[in-house]
């Protein structure tokens, strides 16, 4: 990543302004709400609880972190990755810090950066935090914290929400959806890449884009180190999934269930900063369905996934050596 200019100053007097998403996990807005309160009247400090339906998300947290921009002052995203992944956008673009207090399910993001999962101790601590510059991407035009990817991986998310819709919340009933939208999964992707110099033609089910080094490792699918930084701190890694049967594909859960997903055959993982992907369509047809934080949309071909040069500065509490307290420091 190029230099970074100095993050944003923040006025200890004005208030942060919070953006709480009203269906971001299993907690009710009365107990979030009374979380940030307490955390704020312990400390004597003010803040602006804005409460919104996901509907209204984007235009929340853009309002808000144009008025944190010119406050001096951070916006803090309150809920699940997806949720955090559009406050940063808006924190992104306006040039403000971001806090994070986390309410989702796996909370990705929040762990690699040493912010607590308990929403009262994340709370707390950002209160005394720093802004720090650490790695986005972008999938054409929108940022992305976690990962991204084309391919059955949206197919999954999909189920995923229809699956707790029904089930509940839980890791547990993510992996069901998981193992379910896998099992029957057949599309392949014909897809053109250019990484660079390189150029290849490939068939895959999925490629998946990680920017987070702590997903990486506990699926065991970290790639080999041929670019200068780790993914999630100068590089990101892709994954691809060649098309394979039935019991090859249980075959792959299992050693992904145990973390050791680098080791399944027909699994191939590399580094990079700057990918194009030009998806093989029907005539006719110019989008694709794409995931980003758990978010799936359709993006015009061909999609350029990248390193972006400029941080996002995140709230979070530095040690003396200038790293976050807790594991997953990676910037």
């Amino acid at each position: 990543m190029a230099a970074v200019a100095p993050g944003p100053r923040l006025d200890p007097s004005a208030p942060l302004l919070f953006v709480i998403n009203a269906s971001a996990g299993a907690h009710d807005i009365d107990a979030k709400t009374g979380v940030i309160e307490s955390a704020l009247s312990a400390r004597g400090r003010q803040g602006e609880l804005r409460v919104c339906r996901p509907e209204d998300l984007q235009r929340v947290a853009t309002e808000a972190a144009t008025q944190a921009a010119a406050r001096g002052t951070a916006v803090i995203a309150v809920g699940g990755d997806g949720s955090l992944n559009t406050v940063a956008q808006a924190a992104h673009a306006a040039g403000c810090a971001m806090g994070v207090i986390p309410y989702g399910t796996f909370n990705y993001f929040a762990r690699t950066h040493g912010i607590p999962t308990d929403p009262a101790t994340a709370a707390r601590l950002l209160l005394d935090a720093s802004p720090s510059p650490v790695q986005v991407a972008a999938i054409n035009h929108r940022l992305f914290l976690v990962n991204a990817s084309l391919g059955v991986y949206p197919e999954l998310l999909q189920d995923r929400e229809a699956f707790k819709a029904r089930f509940g919340r839980s890791r547990w009933v993510a992996l069901v959806a998981g193992m379910a939208t896998l099992l029957r999964a057949q599309r392949r992707l014909r897809l053109h890449i250019e990484m660079g110099a390189t150029v290849r033609d490939v068939q895959t089910l999925t490629l998946f884009v990680g920017n987070n080094r702590l997903q990486l490792e506990q699926l065991g699918a970290e790639p080999a180190d041929t670019l200068a930084g780790t993914p999630g701190h100068g590089s990101m890694a892709a994954l691809m999934l060649r098309p394979i049967g039935t019991l090859s594909m249980i075959s792959l859960m299992l050693h992904g269930a145990m973390g050791r997903l680098g080791e399944a055959a027909g699994v191939e993982s590399f580094e990079f900063h700057h990918l194009v992907v030009r998806p093989r369509l029907a005539s006719g047809h110019t989008e694709v369905v794409v995931a980003f934080d758990g978010e799936v949309a359709r993006m015009q071909a061909p999609i350029h996934i990248r390193v972006l040069d400029k941080p996002l500065y995140l709230l979070r509490q530095l040690g003396e050596a200038g790293m976050a307290h807790g594991p997953g420091n990676a910037a």
